[in-house]
């Protein structure tokens, strides 16, 4: 019996996904197991296996599609089953065969005034057919696809038009492309050709490049960042300590009989935890000129990944020991690298610790991840010269760079967190 394969669920908070590969082509036999396609949230990527063994009957969905969860992306079975049954429901109530062919039939683009267009190509209102992938296609490439007669039903022109177009199209006046030689430049001729003058202001000495469309995440990272920027005051502060006790205390955990092996980010995520409820407005969201004051510190950890920067959460953090909040990070850090985390737990942090120090940064200006009002950038351990019992001597010293929301926190309080921080960190025992 053929049997459909659904989008998951991943996380409370998560209404569709985006699939991003498909590991199985239409028609290709399939093991219990097997990869079938690779789908992602904003912030989290997951490969769904199969669940039963068969061929790949039908793909409702291409790579790229956002697919909301619980809806029927393929379906597995027998050569010769019927599957009508399974096709999903998409919007407008059209049904996965007909949306196939409505993506070919109902997207129009204007027409210029004066241009001479074959009527076929034309709707009932005058305006060229085209589908959408044609038209993205035709943006990609920079295809002017109001020169193009369709080859699709009624003249509609589909993308394979425009990548003929673009691979047969003159794209220079002689002139040009014996200067271009073979570079890529945008034309402002007849039929897009590149002229001589489109090239006065060309680098002849331009190398080629790659276009790589951004990610989701790396979407999600972008707006974070622009929108945290544009609706906060941030202002960011700098100090350090004396990591002498830290690197002992370390060392002192590692050579004990019930030895686990922590890190300085975990100590100091540890010493912040413990801090931070003393100075309640840095442990806050700020909304809609609203402070919420949190009773617990839920301290979100930056993540670097091949995909992005990730932030889980490690929540209640104040009530853990080192050891718990040790090995809490070294779990959420494996499952943000390896694609497997918990989209609930990107979420909900009241603080956030961001740690440069193992890539030689000595100082940075962190950004808020709003609406947090505070983010504590953790910089590398250098070497310092201070004053003891009137011998000058070295010291290892670790930078800390404060980021704050000056709305809701005054420099005065950031500066006293600071201090009491760094207090506890070179008092830690």
């Amino acid at each position: 019996m053929a049997t459909p394969v659904i989008m998951p669920k991943q996380g409370q908070s998560v209404e569709s996904c985006i699939i991003t590969k498909w590991y199985k082509n239409k028609g290709d036999k399939v093991e219990i197991g097997d990869l079938l396609f690779n789908y992602e949230t904003d912030k989290a990527s997951f490969d769904e296996e199969a669940k039963v063994p068969g061929i790949l009957l039908e793909i409702f969905f291409d790579e790229g599609d956002d697919v909301p969860v619980f809806t029927n992306v393929c379906v597995i079975g027998n050569p010769g089953e019927k599957i009508d049954a399974f096709y999903p429901v998409k919007e407008n109530n059209i049904t996965g065969n007909d949306k196939k062919q409505e993506k070919e039939d109902v997207s129009y683009g204007p027409i210029q005034e004066g241009l001479i267009v074959d009527k076929e190509g034309l709707n009932d209102n005058g305006i060229i057919k085209i589908s959408p992938r044609a038209k993205k296609a035709a943006e990609r490439t920079g295809v002017d696809y109001t020169k193009i007669k369709g080859s699709g039903t009624e003249g509609r022109i589909i993308e394979n038009d425009i990548i003929l177009s673009k691979e047969k199209a003159n794209i220079g006046t002689y002139s040009s492309k014996e200067i271009l030689a073979g570079k890529n430049a945008k034309g402002t001729g007849i039929g897009g050709r590149i002229t001589v003058k489109d090239l006065e202001n060309v680098n002849q000495s331009i190398d080629g490049y790659e276009e790589i469309p951004l990610s989701n995440i790396r979407k999600l990272i972008a707006k974070s960042m622009c929108n945290s920027l544009l609706n906060s005051a941030q202002l960011t502060i700098h100090s350090s300590f004396d990591a002498t006790n830290i690197i002992n205390f370390r060392k002192k955990t590692k050579d004990s009989k019930n030895k686990f092996n922590i890190t300085i980010n975990d100590i100091i995520v540890y010493s912040v935890s413990r801090t931070l409820l003393n100075h309640k407005s840095l442990n806050a969201h700020l909304e809609n000129e609203t402070m919420m004051i949190f009773k617990n510190c839920h301290l979100g950890i930056a993540v670097d990944t091949e995909r992005g920067l990730m932030v889980p959460t490690v929540r209640d953090a104040n009530t853990k020991q080192l050891k718990e909040i040790s090995k809490e990070i070294k779990s959420l850090v494996e499952n943000c690298k390896n694609r497997s985390i918990n989209p609930d737990l990107l979420k909900g942090a009241t603080f956030t610790i961001t740690n440069l120090g193992s890539l030689g940064i000595e100082m940075f200006t962190p950004i808020l991840n709003t609406p947090q009002v505070g983010i504590l950038g953790v910089n590398a351990l250098i070497y310092k010269l201070k004053e003891i019992n009137n011998d000058i001597k070295t010291y290892p010293s670790i930078g800390l760079s404060l980021t704050f929301d000056h709305r809701a926190v005054d420099g005065a309080s950031a500066a006293r967190f600071l201090q009491d921080l760094r207090s506890n960190l070179e008092n830690i025992n």
